[in-house]
């Protein structure tokens, strides 16, 4: 991968992401199409809803023009049609409140069809299980992640900042690996893509993403995330998204043993929780940020010392975890 390419992915996605979010979001106030507050927002202004057009506008035909040559494309090629599909799907759920069937059935088949572009003789746990059995638990990690980023879009510029960080660590990773360069431009090209997004999103946002945007954005990710496992890089692919796997699972399953209702909407993360006890949106993703960047170093640096590197990595999350639960510190007017 050259440098001059993946500074024209960067920029060329970052650009045209941040055009295409402004249209959108002209569009969406036009039609009132806007997120109205609720019990549990994080928001208090009707605000549109739906950037997420602009973000997988700009990130798709890129992918598909790294992809380039009939070879990658027809690996990439069932990823860009699930992710089209989840696109679909999720805006007319935006829109009109779809039932958890349609979506989740979509989402299936979205995984299914993607399971198409891993890599053939790759296994995601690094020959624990049998191939058969290694796309089973794939897929289902899959789904997860594709519903745990959704989740985790809930407070200004946190989903836009992972994305950036999970894009931008991911392509590191495979360029210091020495993995085929696609797959450290398709990192490159989400990042780009939501840091154009985040002008738009970030605290006060004047946009929010929006399930057409979340669902399909983590599913791209997703991918690129269970590729760089089977190229045998599977703690960089741990370490990279671990405050989101965290944060949302922990909350998942605390709040299956209360017996809560997983699947409704509610405001029990770590991150909304920071934000309910005085932190601003901005302090909060701030914070994320801060530790995104140290466990993309560790990330990197499992290349080297491999599964070392894990420890160093829970760490991190359980320091970051601790900030967030610690009260805002305000100063006396």
């Amino acid at each position: 991968m050259s440098a001059l390419a993946a500074l024209l992915v960067l920029a060329g996605t970052l650009a045209a992401s941040w055009l295409l979010v402004g249209r959108v979001t002209a569009y969406l106030r036009h039609r009132a199409i806007l997120d109205h507050p609720n019990d549990r927002s994080s928001h208090t202004i009707p605000t549109p809803r739906g950037g997420g057009w602009g973000v997988m506008l700009a990130l798709l035909p890129a992918w598909a023009l790294i992809g380039g040559g009939p070879g990658e494309l027809r690996i990439v090629l069932p990823v860009l049609a699930g992710a089209a599909a989840l696109m679909a799907i999720s805006w007319m759920d935006d829109r009109r409140g779809l039932g958890p069937a349609p979506r989740f059935l979509t989402q299936i088949g979205a995984v299914v069809v993607g399971m198409a572009a891993l890599p053939p003789d790759g296994l995601v746990l690094q020959g624990l299980a049998p191939l058969w059995l290694d796309r089973v638990l794939a897929g289902v990690a899959w789904l997860w992640f594709v519903n745990l980023f959704n989740f985790m879009d809930g407070i200004n510029g946190l989903a836009g900042s992972e994305a950036a960080t999970v894009g931008g660590g991911l392509a590191l990773v495979a360029a210091l690996a020495g993995l085929k360069p696609e797959l450290a431009l398709y990192g490159l090209a989400a990042a780009g893509a939501a840091l154009g997004f985040l002008r738009w999103n970030w605290d006060p946002a004047k946009v929010f993403m929006g399930d057409v945007g979340s669902v399909p954005l983590g599913y791209t990710l997703g991918w690129l995330l269970l590729t760089v496992a089977a190229e045998g890089m599977w703690v960089a692919a741990l370490l990279v998204p671990a405050y989101f796997l965290t944060d949302a699972t922990v909350t998942l399953l605390r709040r299956a043993a209360e017996g809560k209702k997983v699947w409704q909407a509610h405001r029990e993360h770590f991150y909304q929780k920071a934000t309910q006890r005085g932190r601003s949106h901005a302090e909060v993703v701030r914070a994320v940020l801060a530790a995104n960047a140290a466990l993309v170093a560790l990330a990197a640096a499992s290349l080297s010392v491999g599964w070392a590197a894990l420890p160093a990595g829970a760490a991190v999350i359980l320091l970051l975890l601790a900030h967030l639960a610690r009260p805002a510190r305000r100063v006396p007017a």
